[in-house]
């Protein structure tokens, strides 16, 4: 199976963004991620979008958005106009969230669902057929470097067991180290959202030897 490495672009600063994408577009990153949020859903504020046209112009590698932000289907026209790929959005913060998913993928983008570890995956069940992706919150969301919460693997199971009918990809957001990559690809996940503990804040900088070395996991 292979793995979806999506570096999550946050974590960067913002004076070498540049020269850090190109390592990580050369690296053979899968998915750039990237964060909004509105100081509302979540308690903190993103990117801006100024960023999110640097990376844009400097990688052709798909972009995902993760829309931590109220009534997300304000912004998804926005999103797809800066060239993001996936769109994610959280169905607790949408009083309508599969009319948002129809339109996303209208748009011709791909349409993802991120759940927070509190939300459980009877409430979304009904939204399988409408989305590409499903992300799965292992932290609570908004503030990076956050490490896993292990109660948080029987919702991994129940997922892996229930996305077979449609077999979208599920990706983990928050805490990814060797330990929970490892345990998690072998229950069937596909796609991980890279933060500081598995690659930026690691001795070893050359992010094509990280990536590698993760595809090995």
């Amino acid at each position: 199976m292979k793995k979806l490495l999506c570096p999550s672009i946050m974590n960067l600063d913002t004076e070498d963004l540049v020269d850090q994408v190109k390592r990580l577009d050369a690296a053979e990153t899968d998915i750039f991620h990237l964060d909004l949020m509105d100081g509302s859903f979540v308690p903190n504020f993103g990117m801006s979008l100024n960023e999110f046209k640097v990376v844009r112009r400097h990688t052709d590698k798909p972009l995902d958005v993760h829309m931590m932000v109220q009534n997300p289907i304000r912004y998804i026209r926005l999103m797809a106009d800066y060239g993001l790929d996936i769109i994610y959005i959280h169905p607790e913060s949408d009083p309508m969230p599969s009319l948002t998913l129809q339109r996303i993928r209208d748009m011709g983008k791909k349409a993802g669902l991120v759940i927070n570890p509190g939300t459980s995956m009877e409430s979304i069940r009904a939204l399988y057929p409408l989305i590409d992706y499903l992300m799965i919150m292992t932290v609570n969301p908004g503030f990076c470097g956050q490490l896993y919460l292990p109660w948080i693997d029987q919702k991994i199971e129940q997922a892996v067991e229930e996305r077979k009918p449609w077999g979208f990809p599920i990706v983990i957001d928050g805490g990814v180290d060797k330990t929970v990559m490892t345990r998690l690809a072998s229950k069937g996940v596909e796609g991980f959202v890279l933060g500081r503990l598995i690659l930026f804040d690691q001795t070893e900088k050359d992010y094509t030897k990280l990536m590698q070395w993760m595809r090995t996991l």
